[in-house]
């Protein structure tokens, strides 16, 4: 491979052989081969020899580690070996995740003169707004699918960590997708507010007069999800005496139904999420510190939505579509301006609900900033954006005004809002009134 222009035809056509896409380039970036399966996926039957893969996969103009990604070409000429990494490629259905393995090959010398790139799609995951699965491209978002998609082919235990609303379910679900278990049950239980009774009759089953009421025989949750993955939800809220059955579950494998001697064996994948410091629960005594390392065996941090605000206008569009499956609503620029300022302390939940409150106050097709919530209208009354609902907002008399001193009329209120340039508060407070009528004065208005 002295004559690094034209590499072996054994090499090229043995690409031609596998059935997933694949593409030989040089050191400099250049495609000097593609397979029919990479052809297809690219929608560039015939304009690849030559280009930079960055251009072709990304439509940069440089490569990608100087376009704020990670770059496995160059992580391999560093590191002599192959490379994996997950990227938002464009492909000829739009743009998509996907796996990146990328080989180095040797010359007679040892030195690194070719290197084969495959690609495999990511199917639990979009980079553009679509019906379900994962949405995002921000920074902190990739990192985390990267993990789901080193972890989800393999049996290891998964713990997901973040805070309530950042889709902890929806990643457990895409876990299972790219597993070799997809086609087995995905069981999701949650575990918060279940009683201990209750938790190992849910969990495990019970025979027939095991307990009072137990007129029948039940099936438990760790049969039903049998050759599949079984999801705890809520794993801090789980009791003690529950956590020592649960250990010996992951431990042995094996369980009894409540009521019987007969032990069972369980085939299940466990993956588990909480919102909850388990470590410092461990510290606590309120946590089993067996059970913490023997779930905790592959964690994945959720990014709160706060860490993802480009990925706010992908995910307001998605969920629109949710939420008003039968409208074609749109969210005008301003809208959107105000989406992407708010920090969202529920997260991802809090963002649906925000959206689907103004699919059912706009009557047009386009969702105005006026259907939104006040406090994402007005931010600066609401440094916190944890504004209280209107009608707990405050009605006290503002100092500065007597009681006996009448309100200014619609007239004087218009002529003060033209002239004023700072807050809503500030405006308030300048004529006297209370904040809450402030607002009432000005919807009327």
């Amino acid at each position: 491979m002295s004559n690094r222009l034209h590499p072996l035809p054994e090499l090229v056509s043995f690409l031609e052989t596998l059935p997933e896409p694949h593409i030989l380039c040089d050191r400099s970036y250049r495609i000097l081969a593609a397979n029919a399966a990479y052809r297809a996926n690219c929608g560039r039957p015939d304009d690849l020899i030559g280009r930079k893969c960055f251009e072709v996969s990304h439509h940069y103009p440089v490569p990608c580690d100087q376009a704020g990604e990670s770059c496995p070409l160059a992580h391999s000429l560093k590191s002599g070996q192959r490379e994996r990494v997950v990227h938002l490629h464009h492909t000829s259905t739009g743009e998509s995740y996907e796996n990146i393995e990328l080989s180095p090959i040797r010359d007679s010398t040892g030195e690194i003169a070719y290197f084969i790139e495959k690609l495999e799609p990511l199917p639990v995951s979009r980079g553009l707004a679509g019906a379900q699965g994962l949405i995002g491209r921000a920074p902190a978002f990739r990192a985390m699918l990267e993990l789901v998609a080193r972890v989800a082919p393999s049996e290891a235990t998964v713990l997901l960590q973040g805070e309530s609303g950042t889709g902890k379910e929806l990643v457990a679900q895409a876990i299972h997708d790219a597993s070799r278990r997809r086609e087995g049950p995905f069981v999701a239980v949650d575990c918060s507010g279940l009683t201990e009774t209750l938790f190992e009759s849910e969990l495990f089953g019970h025979e027939r007069g095991a307990f009072t009421g137990a007129s029948i025989r039940k099936t438990g949750l760790v049969e039903a999800a049998s050759g599949g993955t079984l999801f705890l939800d809520e794993m801090g809220d789980i009791p003690l005496s529950m956590q020592v059955k649960l250990l010996r579950l992951l431990e042995t494998g094996t369980y009894r139904r409540v009521g019987s001697t007969e032990l069972m064996r369980a085939d299940i994948r466990l993956i588990s999420a909480t919102h909850r410091p388990l470590k410092s629960l461990v510290e606590k005594g309120q946590f089993r510190q067996d059970l913490y390392y023997r779930i905790n065996a592959f964690p994945i941090c959720l990014p709160p939505l706060r860490q993802r605000q480009d990925d706010i206008p992908l995910l307001a569009a998605a969920l629109l579509e949710r939420v008003a499956p039968d409208r074609k609503l749109r969210i005008a620029a301003d809208t959107l301006a105000c989406l992407r300022t708010h920090t969202y302390p529920g997260n991802i939940r809090e963002l649906r609900n925000i959206l689907e409150r103004a699919s059912l106050l706009c009557d047009g097709d386009t969702v105005q900033r006026r259907h939104l919530p006040e406090e994402l209208q007005y931010p600066e009354d609401h440094p916190q954006a944890l504004a209280l609902p209107g009608s707990m907002l405050t009605t006290s008399p503002v100092p500065g005004r007597s009681p006996d001193q009448p309100e200014p009329d619609d007239v004087d209120l218009a002529a003060a809002l033209r002239s004023h340039r700072g807050s809503r508060k500030a405006l308030a407070a300048k004529l006297g009134l209370s904040e809450r009528t402030l607002y009432r004065r000005l919807k009327n208005l």
